[in-house]
């Protein structure tokens, strides 16, 4: 909170200072940090907008803004937000085909920026021919990109 009080409101912070106000957001509340994520994700970060649909992804009313958010963070490079982004898709109110199917390409976009869980995933739905035709060469090219995560 004490975050929200002192950031200065024409500065996005750096990326630690965003996940430590969204921390205390997750833990006890706070309409005031909220709001200061929401104008710092409204100034271009991504960390804000990703930290944002992260507390909104499990309230039903607000699973739409949640997606809504994860894309508009994922598209400014963030691999968490695409991953989430597919997690959510993957676990939405669709078959279980076009979940995959609309889940796919966030996988892939968090995977080629070394998201571990993402390409793990990959493997795992390219095992079971989920996304994409059955493939060894596609577990295989997913499983060598987790591995080369550090």
């Amino acid at each position: 909170m004490l975050i929200a009080c002192q950031a200065r409101d024409d500065v996005v912070p750096a990326a630690p200072e965003v996940l430590a106000l969204a921390q205390q957001v997750g833990k006890h509340g706070g309409a005031a940090a909220e709001r200061r994520l929401r104008e710092w994700s409204d100034q271009g970060s991504a960390v804000a907008t990703r930290e944002l649909g992260m507390l909104y992804r499990n309230d039903t009313a607000k699973r739409g803004e949640a997606m809504r958010l994860f894309e508009k963070a994922a598209r400014e490079g963030d691999p968490e937000s695409a991953f989430q982004l597919a997690e959510m898709y993957r676990t939405g109110n669709v078959s279980k085909e076009e979940a995959t199917d609309k889940a796919w390409p966030w996988y892939v976009q968090a995977a080629e920026h070394r998201h571990a869980q993402a390409a793990l995933t990959l493997a795992s739905l390219a095992r079971n021919g989920e996304g994409a035709p059955h493939s060894d060469a596609e577990v295989a090219k997913w499983l060598a990109a987790a591995g080369h995560v550090k």
